[in-house]
């Protein structure tokens, strides 16, 4: 009970988190990139995983989505639009 209480209340912080990170990437901030890029990595060891048996296809599923999401916060783009640039925000001072 203790073991299955406490898996869901990280799983709950978990997707709370990939909220605010989803949040992030969509406003264009800067802090963003780096979480958004872990927890793809998460998800791509999560689908190795799952690799074997009836749970292939799920397997296959997250590296997909993992992997599709990497590639388009590198993208050159999204590099651009999530590059830490202070005058960004601010006009410059004279």
């Amino acid at each position: 009970m203790g073991l299955g209480l406490t898996t869901t209340v990280f799983l709950i912080a978990y997707g709370g988190g990939l909220l605010l990170i989803a949040r992030g990437l969509f406003r264009a901030s800067t802090w963003s990139r780096g979480p958004a890029v872990f927890t793809q990595l998460i998800q791509v060891l999560m689908a190795y995983s799952f690799w074997g048996g009836s749970t292939r296809p799920v397997s296959v599923v997250l590296a997909l989505a993992a992997v599709g999401v990497l590639l388009a916060i590198f993208q050159k783009a999204s590099t651009e639009a999530l590059k830490d640039d202070p005058t960004r925000d601010h006009p410059p001072v004279l």
